[in-house]
């Protein structure tokens, strides 16, 4: 069991949250929840004891292993696979090469009498008692096990860490966690930039393999796939639900029905006895009441009532002319990169109105295709457009084209038309942009506020043809919410590549599936494509 005991943080005056307390138990798995900037992260680091806290401290079983995947990868790109899984035991070489460095040390030292030499002699024996009690273990076998287990060739190992996915660099991360037989493992958005299959196969491994486990995720299927119990940071403070995510928004809305009960109530009883206080001041028979009641008032701890945004905006994609029949064909179309084979003769139509999204490991070439549809590279085959097909195009790296120079109110009142831009305040605070924020020039911006900025000015261009290449990323479950509704009342055709299952959800009819250097097309949601192919992923990516 790790305990938690009265967290607090503060910096410049702002109390990030304060007397936090909880234990995690064996088999927990937890979504820690929260507003961006609530403190989420922040508290992940600290468990995992790469950041201090202002007060309180972490309780961990001595002997106690917790791993931490951080939102952004560690993985150096000076590394091969193999020597990057290693660092999981850099404790004990660590050990074994001070020990041997002491040893030679030792052997040229004649200073048999002095207290270094005697130091010297202290620390290996206390290294080697530490070294020598460890289990037996063939280590590079080890690694060997856990990177096969996770689908790594044994071509593989020798690679640089940088030829990798997002997908793939998260397994090697993670092999790292499964060679330390962590007892808490905390990751901080860990389906960002993966594919669905490397989804699917974390939930296995979480749920199946792992002990206990905290997450935050803005991926509602991923939560409430492996978690059991639900903590949110919230205006400094925790509520701790064991219900998974989609039960744990029931409470959540139950408690604050009570907060806005209880406030009314609370607020009254303060009236009632302001108004008591005016009336009877100066009274000589009242004045021990009104007394009393004064020193109850500057006593009373105000109820708060937890923030949460309640606002009803949606977002309609601005009308545009009717596009061909078929905005989208591709003929035999095949692709390479010097001698490895992408794809090869690829077809799809894509009617007028259709949503259809592509899925596959990363690397298969989803990208690819879009880039070919859009004449972005040199392909095999032909790719078109249709009559009168307006494109609107939210690439990966939509974020480095925007201008720096502009504000982000600026960004969006470019493209801004008629009634819409009395809103555009209201529509950058559903992407979290509020307050003085939205006076920022985009020069200033952090990676995932651009990328939210892309796409609120995508939502306000008109188009008949929408591409999405992962436009999920970054997106908290509110703006996410804002975008699945404006997607599924566009009157246009739709495009998607997405690792988030909820988000598509509903979304699209037609799956292209990117497999083998081939291109399948299926003609169903992503769920049931999903359904029948996780049996058959689940056990080619097991572990045993």
């Amino acid at each position: 069991m790790i305990s938690v005991d009265s967290l607090a943080v503060e910096f410049s005056g702002h109390t990030l949250f304060s007397d936090v307390s909880f234990t995690i138990n064996e088999n927990d798995k937890i979504a820690l929840m929260g507003k961006n900037g609530a403190g989420k992260s922040t508290m992940m680091k600290i468990i995992a004891g790469v950041q201090n806290a202002t007060r309180g401290h972490v309780r961990t079983p001595k002997d106690g292993v917790i791993a931490y995947l951080p939102q952004h990868l560690l993985t150096e790109d000076n590394t091969t696979v193999f020597e990057e899984a290693s660092k999981a035991f850099s404790h004990v070489f660590s050990m074994r090469d001070e020990m041997e460095a002491l040893n030679k040390e030792l052997e040229t030292r004649t200073d048999y009498e002095s207290d270094v030499y005697m130091k010297i002699i202290e620390r290996v024996s206390d290294l080697g008692d530490k070294y020598y009690a460890l289990e037996d273990v063939n280590y590079d076998a080890e690694v060997e096990k856990a990177l096969k287990g996770l689908g790594f060739k044994q071509g593989d190992f020798e690679r640089q860490t940088n030829e990798f996915s997002g997908g793939w660099r998260m397994r090697i991360e993670l092999a790292k966690i499964l060679l330390q037989k962590p007892d808490l493992i905390l990751l901080d958005e860990p389906t960002n930039h993966i594919d669905i299959e490397s989804v699917v196969w974390l939930e296995d491994f979480l749920v199946n393999k792992a002990n206990a486990v905290v997450v935050i995720s803005h991926d509602r299927a991923f939560i409430d796939n492996i978690t059991n119990r639900t903590i949110e940071v919230t205006m400094g403070r925790i509520y701790d639900y064991k219900a998974k995510y989609t039960h744990y928004l029931q409470l959540r809305e139950d408690r604050r029905t009570h907060q806005i009960k209880a406030y009314q109530e609370q607020q009254k009883m303060i009236a009632d006895n302001m108004a008591f206080i005016e009336r009877f001041k100066g009274t000589y028979s009242k004045t021990n009441q009104v007394a009393s009641r004064e020193r109850m008032l500057e006593k009373l701890d105000i109820i708060e009532i937890d923030d949460i945004d309640t606002s009803a905006l949606k977002l309609r994609f601005p009308p545009t002319q009717r596009s061909g029949d078929y905005p989208v064909t591709v003929k035999e179309v095949s692709k390479s990169y010097g001698n490895h084979q992408v794809f090869k003769n690829a077809n799809m139509s894509i009617a007028r109105g259709e949503k259809v999204c592509f899925v596959g490991r990363n690397g298969e070439g989803k990208s690819s295709m879009i880039k070919a549809i859009l004449g972005e590279i040199n392909v095999d085959g032909t790719c078109s457009l249709g009559h009168n097909v307006k494109v609107g195009y939210f690439a990966q790296n939509q974020a480095a084209l925007l201008d720096e120079e502009l504000t982000i109110f600026q960004t969006v009142d470019e493209v801004a038309k008629g009634d819409v831009r009395t809103q555009i305040k209201n529509i950058l605070g559903r992407f979290m942009f509020k307050g003085d924020d939205i006076d920022k020039k985009v020069s200033v911006l952090s990676g995932g506020e651009k990328t939210r900025l892309a796409m609120v000015k995508l939502l306000l261009e008109p188009v008949n043809l929408l591409i999405l290449d992962e436009p999920t990323n970054h997106l908290d479950l509110k703006s996410k919410d804002v975008l699945k509704e404006a997607l599924q009342n566009f009157d246009g055709t739709l495009l998607l590549v997405s690792h988030d299952r909820d988000f598509l959800q509903g979304l699209s009819k037609k799956v292209f599936e990117f497999k083998d250097q081939r291109v399948i097309e299926h003609f169903e949601t992503i769920d049931a494509f999903l359904e029948r192919n996780r049996v058959e992923s689940i056990k080619a990516m097991d572990l045993n």
